[in-house]
């Protein structure tokens, strides 16, 4: 039965979501939205026109973004940027340019109905709109972090560099303040683009601070981790909290195919996938992951993401290719886990305390794949397009060494005691008592 959360009220509480036109930033975003749905919300979500169906299947009212803020999908489609590169043209194309038709598109639906809270992903910035006024004149904020939190620390390396913390604070902080400075440099159009975005929403400039400090603007920052998945930061934001990964129940629509109930339970079994999204050219991973486990005594999973399976072309003989799998069956019979690092897949690995091998050097992989190394769940190959020959070695080095394993338990174990979406939504009522 649904609880209305302000029956005390007279009125039905009511949230707005925010989320980027991409798939790892709505899905996560839904399940928030499922969790005030069930406690009686009313509740609205502002994406892409991809995004309709799946919004309304959640029995959340879609409203769309501009078709000049309905861009995300397609950034990267020509080629992805990488390294630096990614941060300075990806930041600016990807999330600033559409920012001010998102935020006029923002305040258009607020002006038609207000919101008791607007709860925003990372990356859709049009919210700052909301931060040119007080907070007494405006809703209640939620930053949702659906991928690596990026706010500045004296304990930790800048955004965007993929550098893991020292082993030595005392060694880090001197490192790092240079890295912050070198950064800040190197990083100049990412910060500029921001500063004249923020200028025009009338909003807070960034008066010399990082790039990515402008998320914490927000009334509460909930990382949808785990601690043991992100760097400890001794002067984090007060209004940092982690809730776990926003997992999707199982969907139950995905079949299991035939082989895959008569694979070999006493041979290793790889998955190897390249994700929803950087899935267009299967040479970046899954057909060097095939080519070098080809001759190996292991099991070989391959699932394309809603490519078609042909795309792929022939495969070794001990490899198994589908456009989906269902997870929850597959995972925990995965022996090692094969990504280009998205966010959502490494917290669904290590929920079932699977080890990993990362391949990640475009958008947000660099700090992803940073944390897999930083974590101990996994080895980072720092490269998107590994050879063969590395994907061999570290495939059989993390076969052969259990702390591996040991430490995507651990991972798994923090996200099994998190408190997810019920959580978030606790501490959201409580914060508009």
């Amino acid at each position: 039965m649904s609880i209305d959360s302000s029956a005390d009220s007279g009125r039905r509480r009511s949230a707005l979501l925010c989320a980027m036109p991409a798939v790892g930033h709505v899905v996560p975003m839904l399940v928030v939205a499922r969790e005030l749905r069930r406690r009686g919300w009313r509740v609205r979500m502002l994406t892409g026109a991809r995004y309709a169906d799946r919004v309304r299947a959640a029995d959340v009212e879609f409203v769309a973004l501009p078709a000049e803020a309905d861009t995300l999908d397609s950034v990267g489609s020509e080629g992805r940027n990488r390294g630096i590169a990614t941060i300075n043209a990806g930041v600016e194309e990807a999330f600033v340019r559409p920012a001010l038709p998102a935020a006029r598109r923002l305040e258009e639906v607020l002006a038609a109905e207000p919101a008791d809270v607007v709860l925003h992903d990372m990356t859709f910035l049009g919210v700052q709109t909301l931060f040119a006024r007080p907070a007494s004149d405006r809703p209640l904020t939620v930053m949702c972090g659906v991928g690596p939190a990026g706010f500045s620390s004296r304990d930790c390396p800048p955004y965007g560099l993929g550098i893991v913390p020292a082993r030595s604070r005392a060694v880090g902080r001197v490192r790092d303040a240079v890295l912050r400075r070198s950064a800040r440099w190197v990083l100049s159009g990412a910060h500029r683009a921001l500063d004249g975005m923020l200028d025009e929403l009338g909003a807070p400039g960034l008066d010399g601070a990082f790039f990515m400090d402008v998320l914490d603007r927000s009334d509460l920052l909930a990382q949808f981790t785990v601690p043991a998945f992100e760097y400890p930061r001794s002067d984090a934001p007060d209004a940092l909290r982690f809730y776990g990964p926003m997992a999707e129940a199982a969907a139950s629509e995905v079949p299991t195919p035939d082989w895959m109930l008569s694979l070999d339970a006493s041979r290793p079994l790889v998955h190897v996938t390249q994700g929803t999204v950087a899935n267009t050219d299967f040479s970046e991973l899954v057909r060097p992951t095939l080519d070098a486990l080809a001759d190996r005594p292991v099991q070989v999973v391959v699932t394309a993401g809603g490519r078609a399976a042909a795309d792929l072309g022939p495969v070794p003989s001990n490899a198994f290719v589908a456009d989906y799998l269902p997870y929850d069956a597959l995972l925990p019979r995965t022996d090692v886990f094969v990504t280009n690092g998205g966010y959502g897949g490494l917290h669904h690995a290590m929920r079932y305390g699977v080890p990993i091998v990362v391949a990640g050097d475009s958008e947000d992989k660099v700090e992803t794949s940073a944390r897999v190394r930083w974590s101990g769940a996994g080895i980072s190959l720092g490269t998107g397009r590994p050879t063969p020959a590395q994907i061999e070695r570290a495939v059989t080095r993390v076969l052969g060494d259990g702390r591996y394993a040991a430490a995507s338990r651990r991972v798994g174990d923090a996200i099994a005691h998190a408190g997810g979406a019920p959580a978030l939504v606790d501490d959201v009522e409580a914060m508009l008592v």
